[in-house]
C-alpha cells in the first residue's frame, strides 16, 4: 500500500503548477516576439577606404566566435571586453545560424539600452559587425 501512496504522492508533486510568469527565450521559434535587429542591406564599407574592409573582417570574426555566456559591450565598446566606458553590459543568451541573441544587463543612464535592462534581442551577425564598425568611426 505504502508503494502506491509513494506513486500517487509523485504524480501529483508532477502535476505542481509554477505560478511565475514564463521567460519569454528568444529561441523559441514557434511564436518569437523577440525583437529582431537584421543586418543592414548595404554594407558600410562599400564606399570607404582600405581600412574599413580590415576592421569589417575583424568585427566579422569577433561576432562569429560569440557563444552563450560570453560578455559584450553593446554601447561605448562593442568588440572589447566590457570596461567602466561600457555604456550598455550584456551577454549572449542564445545563438542561431546567422543570429546571437543577447540581453542586456546592465545599462547605464543615458545609454539607448538604459530602459531595456534584462529584455533579450536577437541581432542578425550583420547587425553586430555594424555595430562594431559604427563604433570605430565608420
Amino acid at each position: 500500500m505504502t508503494k502506491h501512496l509513494a506513486a500517487m504522492a509523485m504524480c501529483l508533486a508532477g502535476c505542481a503548477l509554477d505560478s511565475r510568469p514564463p521567460r519569454v527565450r528568444g529561441a523559441s521559434e514557434l511564436i518569437d516576439n523577440v525583437p529582431v535587429y537584421p543586418a543592414p542591406k548595404v554594407s558600410r564599407c562599400a564606399s570607404k577606404a582600405l581600412g574599413c574592409a580590415d576592421a569589417m573582417y575583424l568585427a566579422q570574426t569577433y561576432v562569429r566566435r560569440l557563444s552563450t555566456g560570453d560578455q559584450v559591450c553593446l554601447e561605448g565598446g562593442f568588440g572589447e571586453p566590457p570596461t567602466s566606458k561600457c555604456k550598455a553590459r550584456s551577454a549572449v543568451v542564445d545563438t542561431a545560424p546567422n543570429r546571437v541573441l543577447i540581453e542586456v544587463r546592465e545599462a547605464k543612464p543615458g545609454s539607448k539600452w538604459f530602459d531595456k535592462e534584462i529584455h533579450q534581442f536577437w541581432f542578425e551577425e550583420g547587425a553586430l559587425v555594424d555595430l562594431a564598425l559604427v563604433e570605430r568611426g565608420y
